[in-house]
């Protein structure tokens, strides 16, 4: 099987001023490709040559793992995203979240702060457990919720590469601006 960069739903430019044109095509264009093509070279002869991304990421390690992790991790992240996004979720998910965090805002206070606590390069996400019950999570590096069998709703990508051209060190700016471009029927969708 060989993976494949995903088509953005938008052009490069359209999530400027939240993530610049530059930002979207060396994070998508160059880190995004460059996890894909690794991904593919390493499965190679191995016993993940054929298994599905997600089937890759709960069971491999190492550079395997580190690959596939980020490649699933972007998908997700760069399919979050829409020039037209906003707002809060709906439905379902916006009645779970209520529940858990009492409000919306302090659900985005929470995850923002969880965002900008994780030390070094890594994810924050927002995931549920098979009963449907949300959670916070942080995972250093390639980390995701989905290798503790949870399944990943909304990743903000805490590495440097994804906020340094238009934010440089301020990484809490860069969170509290993502809101502004969330696709939640993509989110909703995943729920």
């Amino acid at each position: 099987m060989k993976f494949e960069l995903p088509t953005l739903p938008y052009a490069t430019d359209a999530l400027e001023p939240v993530i610049g044109k530059q930002t979207v095509e060396l994070h998508y264009g160059k880190h995004l490709q460059t996890y894909i093509t690794n991904l593919n070279n390493l499965i190679q002869g191995t016993k993940f040559e054929n298994a599905d991304l997600e089937t890759i990421v709960k069971e491999s390690d190492g550079a395997i793992f580190n690959n596939a992790g980020q490649t699933l991790n972007h998908n997700i992240y760069f399919l979050t995203f829409s020039p037209n996004g906003g707002g809060e979720p709906k439905g379902r998910l916006a009645e779970a979240i209520n529940k858990k965090w009492g409000s919306f805002e302090d659900f985005k206070k929470e995850f923002n702060k969880e965002g900008a606590a994780v030390f070094g390069s890594g994810w924050v996400w927002l995931a549920k457990d098979k009963d449907g019950n949300l959670e916070i999570t942080k995972e250093s590096n390639a980390g995701n919720p989905i290798t503790k069998g949870m399944t990943p709703l909304l990743g903000f990508d805490v590495w440097e590469h994804a906020y340094y051209l238009d934010y440089q060190n301020r990484r809490a700016d860069h969170l509290t601006e993502l809101w502004k471009i969330i696709d939640w029927s993509a989110v909703e969708a995943r729920y």
